[in-house]
This record gives C-alpha cells, sequence and structure tokens, in this order.
C-alpha cells in the first residue's frame, strides 16, 4: 500500500497545473501587488518629503522588498500555496508528495521567482515549465513544489462502474473485516478513474489490489475473473452490508431499546373452546292455565287430600301416575 500511495497516488489525485492557468494566476498577484506598491509608494514618498536623497532611495528599496517579494511568500505561508491569483483560478502550491507547503517552500519560491519573473518579466518561468514534465518553475524544483489544480469535476472522479452481472452475489459469505479502510480507498479511486490510465498500468495496479483484498480476505480471486471485476464486486458487497447494517439499526434512541420495532396492537383473546361455559340459571316462567275443577263434594278453595299427597316437579306439573 506504501508503493500506491506514494507512486501511483500521485498520478491518481494530484492534478499538474498547466502554463496558461499559472500565468493568469501569476498575472493576477502581480496586478494586485503592483497596486499595493504604487499606494504604499506614494505615502513612502510623501512621509520622507524631508529626508535626503538616499534615505528616500533606502526606504524605496525597502519597500519594493516588503511587498513584491516578502508579500507573496507571506500570503503563500499564511494560506498554504493559495495567492489571490491561484484562489482565483483553483490552483495551490503543495510539495511534491501532496502535504502543504511552509515558511521554508514559500521563501525558496519567492526568492528565486525575483529571477526568473520579475527581472526576467517571466520569460525563464515559462521556459522552466514548458520542459519540465510536471509544468514545474526553477522555483518549484529548488523548492519541492509543485502546483495543481484543485477545482476537478466531479463527474469524472464520482462514477463507480458496476460490477459485472454474472457476478452478482457471488461474494456474499466473503470475510471482509481484515480489510483496512486505506485499502478500501485505493480500491474506490482506481475504480473511479481506471477509464483514464494507460490499459496496461490500470491491468497492474487492479491486479496489484485484487492481491492486496485477497489477502485480507483470506480467499483468492476466482479463476477467470478479471481483477478490476473482482474488485468492484467486492467493493459493491461491502457497500450493501453498509447499507443492510444501517437499515438494520434504525434510529438511537437514548433509552433501552424495544424489542418490537412496531407497535403491537391488543386484540381481544378468543374464547377457549375447551373452557366450561357457565351456567346462568334464568327463572322459568309458569305457562298460564286455568285452574282445575273442583271435585263433588269439596271446597275450590282448599286442596284436596290426595292432591296435596302428590309431588310436584319444578315446572309445577305433577308427572304422570
Amino acid at each position: 500500500m506504501s508503493e500506491l500511495v506514494t507512486g501511483e497516488a500521485v498520478a491518481l489525485e494530484l492534478r499538474p497545473a498547466r502554463l496558461p492557468s499559472r500565468a493568469l494566476a501569476i498575472l493576477l498577484d502581480l496586478i494586485v501587488a503592483m497596486a499595493v506598491y504604487i499606494a504604499l509608494t506614494i505615502g513612502v514618498v510623501a512621509a520622507t518629503a524631508s529626508m535626503d536623497d538616499a534615505a528616500q532611495v533606502a526606504v524605496s528599496i525597502a519597500t519594493f522588498v516588503l511587498v513584491l517579494v516578502g508579500g507573496p511568500i507571506v500570503v503563500e505561508t499564511l494560506s498554504h500555496g493559495r495567492s489571490l491569483g491561484k484562489l482565483a483560478c483553483g490552483l495551490r502550491v503543495v510539495r511534491d508528495d501532496g502535504g502543504p507547503i511552509r515558511f521554508r517552500h514559500a521563501l525558496v519560491r519567492g526568492g528565486i521567482g525575483v529571477f526568473e519573473i520579475l527581472m526576467t518579466f517571466g520569460v525563464v518561468a515559462c521556459i522552466a515549465s514548458l520542459v519540465s514534465a510536471r509544468g514545474r518553475r526553477l522555483g518549484d524544483v529548488f523548492a519541492g513544489t509543485l502546483v495543481v489544480r484543485e477545482r476537478v469535476p466531479v463527474a469524472r472522479t464520482g462514477f463507480l462502474p458496476p460490477p459485472p452481472p454474472w457476478l452478482a452475489g457471488r461474494f456474499t459469505e466473503l470475510d471482509l473485516s481484515a480489510v483496512p479502510d486505506g485499502l478500501w480507498l485505493a480500491v474506490r479511486q482506481y475504480l473511479a478513474r481506471m477509464q483514464q490510465l494507460d490499459p496496461q498500468v490500470g491491468w497492474a495496479m487492479a491486479e496489484r489490489l485484487a492481491s492486496d483484498l485477497s489477502a485480507r480476505t483470506g480467499t483468492p480471486v476466482p479463476q477467470g475473473v478479471p481483477p478490476a471485476a473482482y474488485l468492484a464486486a467486492v467493493l459493491q458487497e461491502r457497500q450493501a452490508r453498509e447499507v443492510r447494517r444501517a437499515f438494520a439499526k434504525g434510529p438511537a434512541t437514548s433509552g433501552p431499546v424495544p424489542v418490537a420495532t412496531t407497535p403491537v396492537a391488543t386484540a381481544p383473546v378468543a374464547p377457549d373452546p375447551f373452557a366450561p361455559v357457565p351456567s346462568v340459571t334464568a327463572p322459568v316462567a309458569e305457562p298460564p292455565h286455568a285452574p282445575l275443577p273442583a271435585p263433588q263434594g269439596t271446597s275450590p278453595t282448599a286442596p284436596s287430600p290426595a292432591e296435596t299427597s302428590k309431588p310436584r316437579g319444578t315446572t309445577g306439573f305433577a308427572p304422570p301416575a
């Protein structure tokens, strides 16, 4: 992985600025610096009118050095390589390894820039930039810096080619827990820029990344699968797992997580068919009947001795004899 970061990573991440954009940025910086220098010169001349000629010359030289030489050095140091002209053109000065510059880098660039830009009107800087493969002038060569473009179109680096359909779901059982984040980043960068690389260089990088990925997962690359397709399929499997894990967790809560994710409505409990049905004793109304005629020789209101001796049922009727 270190070889990829220090070697091919420069070609993938850093885009050297071309001569026209650099010349426009320098021109804008010079216009701003000259405007500030003229304004300060007018103020200095008015302030040193009572001094002798030698003092006025010394103050003028000091103003020139501070504004046209020290100004760009201070601006690039404080802004980490982004002057006003470079900010307008989308450029930035970085080290050869891609890191931000410091005071010593800006000092070397500014000191040599006096000779190759101010004293020669930029002729030496243009020739050096045309000769250099990465468009560096003499100040960049001695300082170990590089002017790169920061504004890169998103469409070129944001699209990741999908894996072929016949590899869908083939790596669902692959163990991806031991793969570091740096390797995933390198795979993503390669897949986003593999169309811009030389075919042989791209194939070699894909083989190296595929071997590193298979060594981390403990499973070799299947036979007959191109390394680029293998990388795309494994990366898609990782993204699918992350999506499933994110949706499985749901929104975070401060209290204990309930077992059920949705509220369960309480349904009425059905009666047990095997449970005994409670008996309800309701009063039975006796059907209306006409009073029986009293026998001969008895009182209609007083019951006879034979009638009182017979047992009666629940309905009030006597059982048949």
